[in-house]
């Protein structure tokens, strides 16, 4: 039959290739080309498809390791796929942050990536108690990049500002939250 003739054939060109990695090799971009390599990177932050942007910074990365534009893209686009699961790619893009060689940076994103793992964990459901860790490492880096801060820079007061109003939104639950939080010492009477 000739259709099982030609799925045969696939399937063994297929198991072929997954032998020798599918046949196909990652190609390295030119030096010339990564402006418009980044460019194409930020478009694709930009329309919400943060796969391409990833592996866009890695082929620059591949050629330029410490290009930091690249590093700091490459963070954010991991961060954009966070869904609060187990598969998020937390420390990878810890140690990707941590590559940015300018302190302020530094800390602004790693601020960024303790936030974003708190607003996706809460997305995907975990109770307000299991996140505010986070949200509290996240306030702790913005309150430190703020202080090294370049002048005319607020960025790390808006992040700040987004963390403290999303940690007063009464819809997540804080305020039970409190009430669950309040030590047994304060809640006890004394005995009549």
């Amino acid at each position: 039959m000739p259709g099982e003739r030609s799925i045969m054939a696939w399937s063994s060109r297929l198991a072929a290739w997954r032998k020798t990695g599918m046949g196909y090799r990652i190609k390295r971009i030119s030096t010339a080309g990564i402006d418009e390599a980044i460019s194409k990177a930020e478009l694709y932050r930009s329309l919400n498809e943060p796969e391409e942007a990833e592996s866009i910074c890695r082929d620059i990365l591949a050629i330029e390791p410490e290009h930091q534009l690249a590093l700091r893209l490459l963070g954010l686009a991991l961060t954009d796929q966070f869904t609060g699961r187990g598969s998020d790619r937390y420390r990878e893009t810890e140690q990707i942050f941590q590559q940015l060689q300018d302190p302020y940076e530094r800390l602004y994103y790693t601020g960024i990536l303790c936030e974003r793992r708190a607003k996706a964990q809460l997305n995907a459901g975990h109770p307000p108690v299991s996140v505010l860790a986070l949200f509290e490492q996240a306030l702790q880096s913005f309150s430190e990049a703020e202080d090294i801060r370049p002048a005319g820079n607020d960025d790390a007061i808006l992040r700040w500002n987004r963390c403290v109003r999303l940690l007063q939104n009464p819809a997540y639950g804080w305020d039970e939250l409190e009430q669950e939080l309040v030590p047994f010492d304060a809640q006890d009477a004394p005995p009549r």
